[in-house]
């Protein structure tokens, strides 16, 4: 069975765009006579794929058997292309699609529409967008006569278009009938409940640890008030010691544990009854124990754990920030220091924290200092567990991103603190799978995402002059490099693009490997050497034929390195075994 499976992904799937003119021939007959250009049409496309057509509407991302949309049928079919995607790695796509950038709610007629959504999607299949004559329908032409005219109607046309359907906010995509094996459904299935599963007890877990949270800062002001009545009442500038407070202290702090515990049984109570606890006691069991497996098996990352002081980081940052910032700016300083300083946890930080690191980021009025004290606060928080909650935050605006895929326009001074940021992130699980998300988004006239990020800080700072700058481009090709031992995982290798043995996919391996090479002309000191030659040893075993006929045309052969070190010998014979096979 798992053989016809395999097979049936070699197959691929055809995906086809669904083009449909709105106006249903309105625009054709009257778009000469109003704007005097001949239009033949407003066009609502749509994606046909894996036996469903997906659109865009403003219910948000909708799912329909391929032309049972109002629209009916469509005035032609665009094939772009084949993929190879198995149908559950787009499944996650799509629900991340309809729950982010294509939610219910962030429909726009003219900027944010169904022909924005179906490039975004073909693209991420087959590598190749919807036609330009759909994209370059000018929006200038929607603002003439004829397109408030047309206005109304093509609303309401696409409005009456989403025959799908939605549940909440995220998207649904009912499983396809297709001649899959009873074990690829059965994994599909259980792959989904336990998603499912792990997010209803996410969120029962982040309410559990806010309210102890909160109780825990209740309990601390109790006792800063009680320490300066007694201070008051003692008239001593100091708090006393005395054993007669130890015990208060610790009566205190027992009954706040008891009543913790006590808050915490009747949470775990009440989840209860959402499912019996045995079950979710096992499922949290099996998730931390994944977590522990995926930990130990993965290679350790680089990151650094420089002895910042980041209470004197936040206070220059405060200090050079003096009258320059608004209430709710200054309330951004508290947040940000109430999660680094006083570790509470992401949840600390406002909706509106990346509008105020935009502002510091882009705000060129503002002291370079400023950026480099705040970037190595970033670099402390990037090694924090929870981190991934403030970077989901950015998937709408791109904020941290954009700036850092501007490393080379930026001063040294905030490169350095910059890429270690970005090295840092790989510390978490959760954070290194956000650098390399592939959805992409438009920035300065070309589109990227952040595994184009995440490589564009690792190649600049390898090549680099700065030596430093260099340690950590390094660090980063070492830890995409070594991100997964994908050839030893099938069921991570079936999430990928055919082909693939690593979550480094093969264009970003090529890259990475081209920079690597290009370093390899000068004289890396040992410990550099070893995390560059570590990571071609990992690009020549996934990344097919390609790295190792880079190496045997472009050169250094890594032999020239050989005697820098026992460890580093034994990479070059792996090395050297792969190119000898090519």
């Amino acid at each position: 069975m798992a053989k016809n499976m395999e097979d049936a992904d070699e197959m691929g799937t055809i995906v086809e765009v669904f083009v449909y003119d709105l106006t249903k021939g309105m625009a054709a007959m009257t778009s000469q006579l109003l704007i005097g250009r001949h239009l033949d049409g407003i066009w609502h496309t749509a994606v046909v794929a894996y036996g469903r057509e997906y659109f865009f509407g403003p219910q948000g991302i909708q799912s329909v058997r391929p032309g049972s949309t109002e629209l009916q049928d469509p005035v032609r079919v665009e094939k772009v292309g084949q993929t190879y995607l198995p149908y559950s790695v787009f499944y996650e796509y799509i629900n991340g699609l309809g729950t982010t950038k294509f939610a219910p709610g962030t429909y726009n007629l003219f900027t944010h529409n169904c022909n924005n959504f179906s490039d975004e999607v073909s693209s991420f299949l087959v590598g190749t967008g919807i036609p330009k004559y759909i994209l370059d329908l000018p929006e200038e032409i929607i603002q003439t006569p004829i397109g408030q005219a047309l206005y109304p109607l093509i609303e309401n046309l696409t409005k009456s278009a989403t025959a799908g359907f939605t549940v909440g906010q995220r998207f649904v995509e009912p499983r396809i009938r297709r001649e899959d094996s009873p074990e690829y459904q059965s994994l599909n299935s259980e792959i989904e409940q336990a998603r499912l599963n792990s997010i209803a007890l996410e969120e029962k877990r982040n309410v559990i640890n806010e309210k102890l949270a909160k109780k825990e800062r209740k309990k601390k002001k109790k006792e800063k008030k009680r320490r300066e009545k007694s201070n008051r009442e003692s008239g001593s500038e100091s708090n006393s010691t005395g054993p007669s407070n130890y015990q208060y202290d610790m009566a205190d702090t027992d009954s706040t544990v008891a009543e913790i515990s006590s808050q915490a049984n009747g949470e775990a109570a009440e989840a209860a009854e959402l499912m019996p606890s045995e079950r979710a006691l096992q499922m949290e069991a099996e998730e931390k124990r994944q977590l522990e497996e995926l930990k130990r098996q993965r290679d350790p990352p680089i990151v650094f754990r420089d002895p910042i002081d980041i209470v004197t980081e936040l206070e220059g940052f405060k200090s050079k920030l003096e009258g320059k910032l608004n209430d709710e700016e200054q309330s951004n300083i508290e947040e940000l220091r109430q999660y680094v300083v006083e570790n509470e946890g992401s949840w600390a930080l406002g909706d509106n924290f990346l509008n105020f690191v935009g502002r510091i980021f882009y705000d060129k009025s503002l002291d370079s200092a400023i950026r480099v004290h705040l970037l190595n606060i970033l670099c402390a928080a990037a090694l924090k567990d929870d981190v991934i909650l403030l970077l989901h935050q950015d998937r709408r605006e791109h904020t941290i991103m954009n700036f850092a895929y501007d490393i080379d326009r930026h001063p040294l001074k905030e490169q350095l603190p910059l890429a270690q940021f970005i090295a840092n992130l790989f510390e978490n699980l959760s954070a290194s799978e956000w650098l390399m998300y592939i959805s992409e988004w438009p920035h300065q006239s070309q589109n990227i995402s952040n595994i184009r990020v995440t490589t564009k800080v690792a190649v600049h700072s390898l090549l680099s002059e700065s030596e430093d700058l260099q340690i950590r481009g390094a660090a980063i090709i070492h830890n995409l490099a070594c991100k997964e031992k994908m050839n030893k995982n099938k069921k991570l290798r079936q999430m990928l693009p055919k082909g693939s043995l690593s979550k480094v996919f093969d264009d970003v391996a090529v890259e990475l490997t081209m920079a690597l090479l290009q370093y390899f002309n000068g004289t890396p000191a040992e410990e550099q050497l070893y995390a560059c030659m570590k990571s071609l040893a990992r690009f020549t075993q996934i990344s097919g034929q390609e790295v190792p006929q880079l190496i045997q045309m472009i050169g250094p052969e890594p032999s020239k390195f050989r005697g820098s070190s026992q460890r580093i010998d034994e990479l070059i014979e792996e090395i050297n075994k792969k190119l000898r096979v090519h």
